[in-house]
């Protein structure tokens, strides 16, 4: 794959024709050379002038018009490219490409394309569950063609229910899932934990911290992009789910280590980026505790320290990494953790550094192991989480 991928993306005659603007907008923002191709029944959505603002790229439309460069013909288009995503893919174009039919500019760049290919396919529920569809899409997959599945939902034709396209952030994804070819942690399964917890001192209050769980998720992400199969422990946030990625969802410390500890056995990776709260309330007010005059006292207790339990229970091959947020003294406090705690890596950060902290897309992490030291730079978190990993497997 190449610094700046190429992605084609062709449309197709649906009402959600339209939502394919922000995927282009957002991965033409990203860097990726986004190459749009349209059917006649998709320009009676949105209009190529839409697609080629939004791609930077001339929208291709017609097998037979003189009006391209000798670059951007069906072929030289199909070696170029990286990934190929059909979206929104109608019942008629899932049938062409299942069966091999070539007979307009985007089903015969399609044939031509030897690159990761993603059909992301929308339209009515009863046409989705069509035999004939089903068995088109499930030819699709035997030659190695990625499905993306619909939702269920509202429809434009007026029905509820199965047939929905993906909305355009879960198509970027699934497009950077398929782009991403080195699967390093393939076979691996991998144990993440992600953003804050939540100590209650009664039902209305409690104590928590300023993690926002990106980090967390984008390690998820990369995790899976790689190949593992992946399981995100995660306290409260504002992050949607992760496709292909078990979910567990948690409130509290106890939460945590109730879902953490028991699964330790079945994972060959853990990695522990939440911010766990190291004291909870003694006790829990039943009822909320109303204001009075003068102080409050609040007794607090230790938490279980899930990273030194999981350490002294490690078995042999495991991976365990930790994190450590410091403010003063990020090296010698994060080389303390890695030993007291019996880790193979700890990622250290520091709030003081500009570009690094809790609810940024960005992070400035030094990777650190019983032998080395290694700083990665201000990186966004997605791109920090893809050098750890490649650290801890052994790629980097």
């Amino acid at each position: 794959m190449t610094n700046n991928p190429c992605v084609l993306v062709g449309v197709t005659g649906g009402i959600a024709a339209y939502k394919i603007c922000t995927l282009v907008s957002s991965l033409h923002k990203q860097g990726y050379e986004v190459h749009v191709l349209m059917t006649k029944e998709a320009q009676e959505f949105i209009t190529p002038l839409t697609m080629q603002s939004l791609s930077g790229q001339k929208v291709i439309l017609d097998m037979f018009t003189t009006d391209y460069t000798p670059d951007v013909h069906h072929i030289s288009l199909a070696q170029k490219a990286d990934a190929f995503v059909i979206a929104p893919a109608t019942a008629n174009i899932i049938a062409k490409i299942a069966n091999g039919i070539a007979d307009d500019m985007l089903t015969t760049t399609f044939l031509a394309s030897t690159c990761e290919k993603l059909i992301v396919p929308a339209m009515n529920t009863a046409m989705l569950e069509n035999p004939i569809t089903q068995a088109n899409l499930k030819k699709c997959e035997q030659y190695g063609m990625h499905i993306l599945e619909s939702g269920s939902g509202y429809l434009a034709c007026g029905t509820t229910g199965k047939g929905r396209m993906p909305e355009p952030a879960d198509i970027e994804d699934a497009v950077k899932e398929v782009l991403h070819t080195e699967k390093y942690l393939t076979g691996r399964r991998v144990l993440i934990t992600a953003g804050p917890t939540c100590e209650a001192i009664d039902p209305v209050r409690y104590i928590t911290n300023h993690s926002s769980g990106k980090m967390g998720y984008a390690l998820a992400r990369a995790a899976r992009n790689a190949g593992a199969e992946v399981t995100l422990v995660a306290g409260k946030t504002l992050l949607a789910d992760i496709r292909g990625v078990q979910m567990v969802k948690v409130t509290s410390a106890k939460d945590m280590a109730d879902a953490v500890l028991p699964r330790q056995k079945d994972m060959d990776i853990m990695i522990l980026s939440a911010a766990v709260a190291d004291y909870t309330p003694c006790t829990t007010a039943e009822e909320k505790i109303h204001k009075q005059d003068g102080g409050m006292s609040l007794d607090l207790t230790r938490t279980t320290d899930i990273l030194k339990t999981l350490g002294e229970h490690k078995q042999a091959g495991q991976i365990l990494v930790g994190f450590s947020m410091e403010t003063e003294d990020l090296i010698p406090n994060s080389r303390r953790k890695l030993s007291s705690k019996n880790c193979d890596y700890i990622v250290a950060n520091s709030l003081r550094q500009e570009g690094a902290g809790f609810a940024g897309d960005t992070n400035v992490v030094t990777v650190i192991s019983e032998s080395d030291t290694t700083e990665l730079g201000l990186l966004s978190k997605d791109d920090t989480a893809e050098e750890i990993l490649k650290i801890i497997a052994g790629e980097r």
